[in-house]
């Protein structure tokens, strides 16, 4: 378990080392070292609640999941509230805590996944039962997805919706009642795109790139010529040209083109394996837990970093449709940089007290005693 610790932490540390060289990078012709220094001041904050988290018992989480998950409901909502909230491109997301802005969805990520994971270790025996197993979490999950979706914010929407999915069908949730239901989801949620202007556009614009290249589609195309212009070996570090404006957002979602244009497929594909060793590590701690609680919790964390480097990835290289989700631990973002580091101390923290067995069933059917038939 050291070995897999070491690297998780290596690898982690690697991607925040490469995002603020990249960051300062991809800004320092138009914001100089304002987003570098105000991502040093979150990845601090990230790495005291990284230390806190870690040293923490992740048993503590169970006991607060309920009040978590209620405070993220009730963040969710002030951003509605006018100045507390703040209403960016027509988007509810913020609460203006002056210097710094807090995206209330990153907290709503990690409490969903406490709940749940709480949720599906006291009801597993039950999770097989459509009420338990798929109308009770469902019914809570709406409320957090509800809020988030009001505010505009489709694409961590789907990635909430996602992870709870995955993770409530690791728990045990039977696929003949829990498909029926996905599906519902899926077909308001794509109702819900189709009638709204903007996200319509944009698939529409994934679609039909030759038709959107001059207007939706004009930041994916973008991006896609700054990662062809990288080649293998990129233009050189600070020498990007797609960052002289042609590329929007290049310092947070499409900040992986830069890294291509400038470091070329070779550094690309090197961030790509770093996301795949941590979901190789993640998923190795979530198997050797002391619990099913370390397990379901270690799993949605995994799922969930993971998860969303991919759509990240996929949205810049345009396999799918722009979503608006950062690239974890490289793009500007103090709080998805700080949820996600208070993320990796739990996911240590359960993986400090993983038992030697491979699984607490086998445990406890090891040590059960073996029934003697006495000789006639």
């Amino acid at each position: 378990m050291k070995i897999v610790t070491t690297i998780l932490i290596f690898c982690v540390a690697a991607l925040i080392a490469l995002g603020m060289v990249m960051l300062y990078s991809a800004s320092m012709t138009q914001k100089g070292t304002h987003y570098l220094m105000m991502q040093l001041l979150w990845c601090a904050l990230g790495v005291g609640a990284f230390a806190g988290t870690l040293s923490l018992d992740y048993h503590v989480w169970k006991r607060v999941s309920l009040v978590l998950f209620g405070l993220a409901c009730v963040l969710l909502c002030l951003v509605f509230v006018p100045v507390i909230g703040l209403k960016i491109n027509g988007a509810h997301r913020w609460l203006n805590l002056s210097p710094l802005r807090f995206q209330p969805s990153e907290l709503a990520k990690l409490a969903v996944i406490i709940a749940l994971a709480h949720y599906a270790e006291r009801y597993r025996r039950r999770l097989a039962r459509f009420k338990f197993g798929v109308l009770i979490p469902g019914a809570a999950l709406a409320v957090v997805l509800g809020l988030i979706l009001a505010g505009r914010d489709y694409g961590t929407t789907m990635l909430i919706g996602a992870v709870s999915a995955m993770l409530l069908l690791v728990a045990g949730v039977r696929w003949s009642a829990f498909l029926p239901v996905v599906l519902l989801v899926c077909l308001g949620l794509g109702a819900a795109i189709w009638s709204n202007p903007v996200r319509r556009a944009r698939v529409m614009a994934w679609l039909y790139p030759e038709q959107h290249m001059d207007g939706t589609g004009y930041q994916t195309y973008q991006g896609i010529i700054a990662l062809g212009s990288g080649g293998a070996e990129g233009l050189g570090l600070g020498d990007s040209r797609q960052k002289l404006g042609f590329v929007p957002e290049h310092h947070t979602d499409f900040i992986l083109t830069i890294i291509g244009e400038e470091l070329g497929i070779v550094a690309t594909l090197g961030i790509v394996l770093g996301y795949l060793v941590i979901l190789a590590c993640g998923m190795f701690i979530a198997w050797r837990a002391s619990d099913d609680f370390g397990t379901f919790l270690a799993a949605g964390i995994t799922l969930l970093v993971c998860l969303q480097a991919f759509i990240n990835i996929g949205v810049v290289t345009d396999v799918l449709p722009n979503k608006g989700l950062p690239l974890p631990f490289i793009s500007y973002g103090g709080s998805s940089l700080l949820v996600m580091l208070a993320s990796m101390g739990i996911l240590l923290s359960v993986a400090r007290q993983a038992g030697g067995t491979v699984n607490p069933t086998e445990d406890a059917l090891a040590n059960e005693p073996i029934p003697i038939t006495p000789v006639s």
